[in-house]
Formats: C-alpha cells, sequence, structure tokens
C-alpha cells in the first residue's frame, strides 16, 4: 500500500490524482479534512498531524511505500513512524543547493541528512520550481506582475539559469520512483528538459498568459532587496520576499540524465507546459 503524506497539498493532491488515474490503490495522510475536501478526490484520508508520532504511526501502518510530499524537514519524524521494511519517497528541493541560507533550504537539507544517515531505502527527489499545478502561484504570480509593471527589473539583468519543472512531470517522477526497488538511499534532482536565462523564462510566462514580454532593466540586487518588502503594500502586485530577489542571482540549472535513464521521464518544453498552465487559468 502506498501512502501519501501532504496529500491535500498541491504536490500531494497531484500525486494521488495520478495514483487514482492509474487504478494503484493509495491512503492519503493529512492532518486538515477540510483541505483533503477541498481537493474533489474521492478517497478516504486518514488524519496525522507529522508532530504527532503516535497519530503517524498508526497512519502510516500497513505501508510497503511511503510518500512524504510535505517539507523535507519531516523526514526525521516520517523515518521513526514508518513500518520497517517501507520504501520511502521524499519530495526535497533544489533550494539545498542555494548559497543562500534560509529556513526552507536548511530545512530541505537537514531532511535529506537525516534520510541518507538512516540507511533506509528509497529516494528524496529534489524538483527545482515546479509551475503547473492546480492552485500554483510561480507562474501565475509572474504573470500578475509583469501586467502592472511596463519593465521588468531583474538583477544582473536576468542572465542566471532557471530549469522549471511541470507539475505532472514531478507526478510522473514520483510514480516511477514508487516502482522502483530502492535498497538504499539515494538523492536525485528532477527537472524541466533544459536551463533558460530567467530573462527569457519572463518572456515566455508572458507570451503565453497574454502579455507582450516587457523590457528587462539591471537593477543591483542590493537595490531590489531594500524594494521587495514594499510590495506587500502595494495593491494588486504579489508580494516579493528579498529571499526571492537573492536567488534571482543564482543559477539553478542540473543535468537531467539520470532523471531520464533511471525514472523514465523527459518533462515538456517549457513553452507546452505554460499554454497547458494558463489554460487551466
Amino acid at each position: 500500500m502506498i501512502a501519501v503524506i501532504g496529500a491535500s497539498g498541491r504536490s500531494g493532491a497531484a500525486l494521488c490524482r495520478a495514483l487514482k488515474a492509474a487504478g494503484r490503490p493509495f491512503i492519503p495522510v493529512v492532518r486538515n479534512a477540510a483541505h483533503w475536501i477541498a481537493t474533489g478526490i474521492s478517497a478516504e484520508a486518514v488524519f496525522a498531524d507529522l508532530e504527532d508520532a503516535r497519530a503517524l504511526r498508526v497512519a502510516l501502518a500497513g505501508a510497503t511505500v511511503v510518500v512524504n510530499t510535505a517539507h523535507a524537514r519531516h523526514a526525521p519524524a516520517v523515518l521513526a513512524a514508518a513500518p520497517e521494511g517501507a520504501r520511502f519517497v521524499f519530495l526535497g528541493s533544489t533550494r539545498r543547493f542555494s548559497q543562500w541560507a534560509d529556513a526552507h533550504g536548511d530545512g530541505v537539507r537537514a531532511g535529506e541528512a537525516a534520510f541518507v544517515a538512516s540507511g533506509r531505502a528509497g529516494v528524496m527527489l529534489h524538483p527545482t520550481m515546479i509551475y503547473g499545478a492546480t492552485g500554483e502561484d510561480n507562474v501565475q504570480r509572474l504573470a500578475a506582475l509583469l501586467r502592472r509593471l511596463p519593465v521588468a527589473p531583474l538583477p544582473g539583468g536576468g542572465r542566471a539559469l532557471v530549469q522549471p519543472i511541470h507539475q505532472e512531470d514531478l507526478s510522473r517522477c514520483i510514480l516511477a520512483a514508487i516502482n522502483i526497488e530502492w535498497t538504499r538511499p539515494e538523492v536525485m534532482v528532477v527537472a524541466g528538459p533544459e536551463p533558460l536565462p530567467y530573462r527569457d523564462f519572463l518572456a515566455a510566462v508572458a507570451r503565453a498568459s497574454g502579455l507582450k514580454p516587457p523590457p528587462v532593466i539591471d537593477l543591483p540586487v542590493a537595490l531590489l532587496e531594500a524594494v521587495a518588502p514594499l510590495t506587500r503594500w502595494v495593491p494588486r502586485v504579489p508580494t516579493i520576499g528579498a529571499e526571492e530577489v537573492r536567488r534571482l542571482v543564482e543559477d539553478k540549472a542540473f543535468p537531467v540524465a539520470e532523471m531520464r535513464d533511471r525514472l523514465g521521464v523527459v518533462g515538456r518544453p517549457l513553452a507546452e507546459g505554460l499554454a497547458a498552465t494558463f489554460r487551466q487559468g
């Protein structure tokens, strides 16, 4: 039996829909009943907080594969509560490779370290920026911002590389990982088919959302970091954090040969994924 922790979240719900479409039995493990009902997925969930060790053990009893789509910092709790002999698929993030310290990346690094040290069989998948999920706000927030700005102020002129992965491709990676008989803890990056400069990604989002790509102007990181917190006070403009600005000057490009060869997944081209994303609203 496959237990999916975090089943009411974006990646968790997308995986549950994929499992249901494939006719695979699964147990959604969620914390909030209302959030699970809101997904519209017809499957009976079990309820457990990741900080309640006893409830989590009960929820995972009998699971042969445990998929954790909640934050990777919860890996120690999941490892402790899962049945002996269960295999694991953890969802991490390429934030673990960032040079900038933040709570999210630190939590992913700690979760990965705990998983590797456990010696338990499975894999931690580190996706790049995820887009295309029901309710996702990565490209939607960017499109909303582009509607309000006459120019795109980007540190370094937007030359840093990004490699977004579509949510459906991430679900395909998780499904493939579920089927593999892992014998030890492994770690793998999953990403879109090829990297591109952020300025080109921005232009692709603009075109997919029906907008003309704005001119890009190069502004210093320090200036944009100082201005970013003010976005919370500007009506109809998405809030941008200073940490998001810092990551705009960091290359986020990764080889995908392992994803292709071991999981059998090749991500869809960005233009195709964005077109599907904006069609679904």
